[in-house]
């Protein structure tokens, strides 16, 4: 009976505990976004916002500035942000690897490829670019996954075919940079990464792709901590490994390819912030979803922020503000990382 109240009152307090972090994550939020709206080359002070969004003055310069800059930029970084970590937390659950990202499954090459392209055959089309990168992403997943199901659909397989279909695709990319070379500008633009001039047009399909990934994610959530035992006990206990597997990676492919689609291929937040997620509330992916979601959008909103004020009024790429913080931390990952372990 003493054992069965201790194992309620631990269950209670990290219940609470896991709220609170939450609401933590949820205010800062709503502070970043509100020093994102305020600060760039132009600074609002907060009552000029709520003025100008009240008003609705289409003549006011900082009217257009917040609705046509600062807003769909902001959007497009939580949305990014969030949908970059979730990816990230579902490869490293359902492969069982500490390092996986959205472009270990080759989502990165193949969004990538498929803009280029879209920038070589129909330069200007934006609205295709989008849709060109998604359908990249998807249709690398789906490569991927049949070429890792013919030797047995293991994690390993899905990696090691990750790796191979990636270079192969970098080098379709590179060869159309090369019969197509005007393409080069856009494809630059593209693999830094960044939310300069991103529209609420672009954003529309993908952030309705993002929104309606992360629900099926959290529904499925359970699954996918019965997945992150290994492939062994996941069948014991009854689930169909293969089919599951296959699910979680369209879904990450989603997720990916639609953050990609608009905001390019913005690095490490698909490693970074699992990593840091499972600091704060452990392994259990129905907590460490949303936590992630908070955390991926508020670090990609403040890098984005940095990448604005820092040269004030000169403005860097945010992929290289994220770069400048991942890549230490990837290197950190790597010397800790111990062989055979799942996360560490």
């Amino acid at each position: 009976m003493e054992a069965h109240n201790k194992s309620l009152y631990i269950y209670k307090n990290r219940k609470s505990y896991n709220v609170t972090v939450i609401a933590f994550l949820t205010i800062l939020l709503v502070f970043v976004i509100f020093l994102s709206i305020s600060f760039g080359s132009t600074k609002i002070s907060l009552p000029a916002i709520f003025s100008a969004l009240k008003e609705r003055d289409t003549a006011s310069k900082i009217y257009r500035i917040i609705n046509y800059v600062r807003i769909p930029r902001t959007l497009a970084a939580v949305l990014a942000g969030s949908a970059l970590s979730i990816s990230g937390v579902i490869l490293q659950s359902v492969l069982n690897n500490s390092l996986a990202g959205p472009s270990i499954i080759g989502v990165n090459s193949g969004a990538g490829l498929f803009a280029v392209l879209i920038a070589a055959f129909l330069p200007g089309s934006i609205y295709y670019t989008t849709i060109g990168a998604f359908l990249g992403a998807i249709l690398s997943v789906l490569l991927v996954y049949f070429i890792a199901r013919k030797t047995g659909a293991s994690r390993m397989a899905i990696v090691l075919s990750g790796v191979a279909v990636s270079s192969f695709i970098g080098a379709m990319t590179d060869t159309v940079i090369t019969l197509k070379p005007d393409a080069v500008m856009d494809r630059t633009a593209f693999i830094i990464g960044g939310f300069s001039g991103v529209t609420l047009d672009q954003m529309s399909l993908a952030g309705f792709c993002i929104i309606v990934a992360f629900a099926l994610s959290l529904i499925l959530s359970y699954d996918m901590n019965i997945l992150a035992l290994g492939d062994e006990s996941a069948k014991s206990l009854g689930l169909n490994v293969g089919r599951i597997r296959f699910l979680y990676l369209i879904l990450a492919a989603v997720l990916a390819g639609s953050a990609i689609s608009f905001a390019g291929l913005l690095g490490f937040i698909g490693l970074i912030v699992p990593h840091v997620s499972r600091l704060l509330v452990g392994y259990d992916n129905r907590i460490l979803l949303p936590v992630s979601a908070l955390l991926g959008s508020t670090f990609t909103l403040f890098c984005d922020l940095l990448a604005r004020v820092i040269f004030a009024p000169y403005e860097i790429p945010v992929g290289i503000i994220m770069s400048f913080l991942g890549g230490p931390f990837f290197i950190w990952l790597l010397l800790r990382r111990k062989r055979g372990q799942l996360y560490d």
